[in-house]
């Protein structure tokens, strides 16, 4: 799989893409990250990328120039499975998607900034808008390593346990079960006996309980689903 992200502050993934799975994934060339400045394709001699909203009103623009020259500039080295811009007003991210997006190819993923970038850039160019909540975030930079981090991880070879990511909360739209390790007594507080029993189909029986179980305690809307 690769990854264009398209960002005005790349040094944001540092962290994130450096440690752990994230690390280990890019180290065997599961998967391979490309960070482009869309300054380096303003036609500003300042390498200026946003402006004033037509119209009036508070914040600014990211003009549209800059990042259609540079996605312009990736589409004609590759096809691209999709083209994702991070922004607030975009379907919510989930694990479906994550799932859907962990087969593709290759991904650009545009950060947003400002108040937004200019619309057309959303018209002729984005495939799926996407945003992972209700809020808003200085730059689409974080949300934008949190869906690389939920994607990533479902590469086939990335978990050494395939199984393990099979079985994590919503992929059949339930939150997992509790899960126990040693010892099996703290304090008083027991692991339940049934997971001490060794029998598989009953463990697989209470475990399903528990996920339904929670999940209407906790997200019912997702049973709604």
């Amino acid at each position: 799989m690769r990854i264009d992200i398209l960002t005005l502050f790349h040094e944001i993934f540092d962290g994130p893409l450096s440690e752990s799975i994230m690390k280990r994934a890019i180290d065997k060339s599961m998967v391979e990250i490309f960070f482009h400045n869309i300054r380096d394709y303003s036609e500003d001699k300042h390498n200026r990328v946003d402006d004033y909203t037509f119209g009036g009103g508070a914040g600014m623009v990211m003009r549209i120039e800059p990042v259609a020259k540079l996605i312009e500039h990736l589409k004609k080295q590759r096809e691209y499975d999709e083209i994702i811009y991070t922004t607030p007003d975009g379907e919510l991210f989930n694990q479906r998607t994550a799932n859907t997006l962990s087969l593709s190819k290759n991904i650009i993923i545009l950060c947003g900034h400002y108040k937004g970038i200019d619309q057309r850039i959303r018209d002729i160019y984005i495939t799926k808008e996407i945003s992972i909540g209700d809020f808003v975030l200085t730059g689409g930079e974080l949300a934008a390593a949190v869906m690389i981090d939920a994607i990533v991880r479902l590469v086939p070879g990335v978990i050494s346990d395939e199984t393990s990511a099979l079985t994590d909360s919503f992929q059949d739209n339930l939150l997992s079960p509790p899960v126990y390790t040693r010892p099996a007594d703290y304090k008083g507080h027991k692991v339940p006996e049934i997971l001490l029993s060794g029998h598989e189909k009953k463990i697989e029986e209470w475990r399903e309980k528990e996920a339904y179980r929670r999940t209407k305690k906790l997200r019912p809307d997702l049973l709604d689903e």
